[in-house]
């Protein structure tokens, strides 16, 4: 099970970290990645990492301004977002996968809703 938290409301420019803990099973071996999904768009990928933590791997649309990491011990994988925009906005996903080149993978939590105010 995969659960998301720390999403919000905050103003253009602003920062926010979402945390996904993953409960039940262990993810160290799973790459993880953070997919979002707008009102009336389809879902989209935002950022991946690979069960080691050596590659990361981010949309052009946040590169630069989101960074994607994990704490194995913690059985956490966390997304900084800075310099946020009102396009931003969305519900925020957890996935988890065995392959990062096939992702999303087989596990989804359950979204945790973005807004940004221009």
């Amino acid at each position: 099970q995969l659960v998301e938290s720390g999403g919000g409301l905050v103003q253009a420019g602003g920062s926010l970290r979402l945390s996904c803990a993953a409960s039940g099973r262990t993810f160290s071996s799973y790459s993880m990645g953070w997919f979002r999904q707008a009102p009336g768009k389809e879902r989209e990928f935002v950022a991946a990492i690979s069960w080691s933590g050596a590659s990361t791997y981010y949309a052009d649309s946040v590169k630069g301004r989101f960074t994607i990491s994990r704490d194995s011990a913690k059985n956490t994988v966390y997304l900084q977002m800075n310099s946020l925009k009102p396009e931003d906005t969305a519900v925020y996903y957890c996935n988890a996968g065995r392959d990062i080149a096939t992702m999303p993978g087989r596990y989804w939590g359950q979204g945790t809703q973005v807004t940004v105010s221009s």
